[in-house]
């Protein structure tokens, strides 16, 4: 199936930066938000954001201008949705609110058209359930910003079509990005189960007073985030071996089942621990430089993925 026109209902954070996404990737991109004046400030913003990501050859050779022109405001659902082929729903975590945004697509879009939540929290099953062309709808939760961050996690609900799986998964890649194709739902997908049992052991080894928050930072940020930046943990412990993965878990089993044994109880997000660990972010960035680090941030992603890019080329994937 050949997707070629995008629509995006919801123009926040992440409708923004889809947009950039799939028009960077040359396709026609309709942005509509049932608050015209949101829908015009994020087109402005994603102006900005373009200027940027060409100073960094991240738009696939092309302008920022050229990028800019194939996006465009539409004033209407119904306006959005004629002639899309693939939809990327944005709107905020909401239960009741999806239901209702996706029974309107269900009804508005054209039969063949693909139906794409980006919800980061909430299963499919739960908010497509009744709708008649249910078969045709899934979660695509990016990672964001996903114009620089390619990683993607596809989920089906019980009843979507495994082929409509497949052609979302292609058209990931075709635009970019790095599907991780799930085989079901399940609570927090992949990714913030992945982050949510390291973040789990980090709050421990500060509220229990092994580390600092920074100490656990600079072992992410200078040393595991190192090798994670391009190769997952899998392959991490296939390479640290000489005779690969079974080695590996022959030599290093026993610590990590000890180590799995003392990883008990629970620290909890409020009171006293959410004070300290703000106390110690605080030294490290006052709360006034949030938002220019934020900035920072992501000119360090961008300056990151242009070398990854850089490096397949001259290294190899």
């Amino acid at each position: 199936m050949k997707i070629g026109t995008i629509a995006i209902i919801g123009s926040g954070l992440i409708g923004r930066a889809w947009a950039i996404t799939f028009a960077r990737a040359g396709r026609a991109v309709r942005v509509y938000d049932s608050d015209a004046s949101a829908r015009d400030a994020a087109l402005g913003t994603i102006e900005t954001l373009l200027a940027d990501l060409e100073t960094y050859d991240l738009l696939n050779g092309a302008s920022a201008q050229a990028v800019m022109a194939r996006i465009s405001g539409a004033s209407s659902l119904e306006a959005a949705l004629d002639g899309a082929d693939y939809v990327q729903e944005c709107t905020p975590e909401n239960l009741s609110l999806k239901k209702d945004v996706f029974g309107a697509l269900d009804a508005a879009a054209a039969s063949q058209t693909l139906l794409a939540s980006s919800t980061s929290a909430l299963l499919p099953s739960r908010f497509t359930e009744r709708l008649k062309g249910r078969a045709r709808c899934l979660v695509v939760h990016p990672i964001n910003p996903p114009y620089l961050v390619p990683a993607v996690e596809v989920v089906p609900a019980p009843w979507t079509d495994p082929k409509v799986v497949a052609a979302v998964a292609a058209f990931m890649r075709e635009v970019g990005q790095s599907p991780i194709v799930m085989k079901k739902e399940i609570d927090g997908f992949v990714m913030n189960r992945l982050q949510g049992a390291l973040l789990k052991e980090a709050f421990r080894l500060v509220a229990d007073g092994y580390a600092s928050t920074e100490d656990v930072d600079i072992g992410i940020r200078d040393g595991l985030g190192l090798r994670w930046a391009f190769m997952g943990p899998y392959e991490t412990i296939d390479l640290n071996a000489p005779g690969g993965v079974r080695d590996y878990i022959a030599r290093y089993g026993p610590l990590f089942d000890n180590l799995w044994s003392t990883q008990t109880g629970e620290v909890t997000w409020a009171g006293a621990m959410i004070d300290q660990f703000e106390a110690e972010r605080n030294e490290q960035l006052p709360r006034e430089e949030l938002a220019a680090r934020q900035r920072w941030r992501d000119r360090r992603l961008m300056a990151l993925l242009a070398h990854k890019k850089a490096a397949a080329r001259n290294v190899g994937d």
